[in-house]
């Protein structure tokens, strides 16, 4: 009977999340939920579900003037290489330097690996590689 009960639960939830979400959002939870349900049945689809909402909320793609500003920005000449490679929803190192956009603080960018990326300043979470 619990089972049941918090089965349901994690369904409302779940529903609840992705109805209120934005488009990024409901790509994310849809995918969230079809990976939990084939790893753990029901419980792993809401489970999932809520999980990829709260990612696809934070990995939102930026919109197209971001990244044509991105792309105009020159090369600097004391460009950062790091180890790991750049990959969209992993933070960069510390030590890599981020310009914020002017015209959307939301975004910021950074060269790095010979690479232009598009991150998110208050975690510094790559949302996009532009070259």
């Amino acid at each position: 009977m619990n089972r049941k009960l918090i089965v349901a639960g994690a369904l409302v939830l779940g529903f609840a999340t992705a109805a209120s979400a934005q488009e990024g959002t409901v790509n994310g939870a849809a995918g969230g939920a079809v990976t939990g349900a084939i790893v753990g049945g029901p419980v792993g689809a809401a489970v999932g579900g809520v999980a990829g909402a709260v990612v696809g909320t934070v990995l939102a793609p930026p919109p197209r003037r971001v990244v044509s500003y991105v792309e105009q920005q020159p090369i600097p000449e004391s460009e950062v290489v790091v180890k790991q490679k750049v990959v969209v929803g992993k933070p960069l190192p510390d030590r890599v330097r981020i310009m914020r956009i002017p015209q959307d603080p939301k975004y910021a960018y950074a060269v790095v690996n010979h690479q232009r990326v598009i991150v998110d300043p208050s975690n510094r979470t790559v949302v996009r590689v532009v070259d």
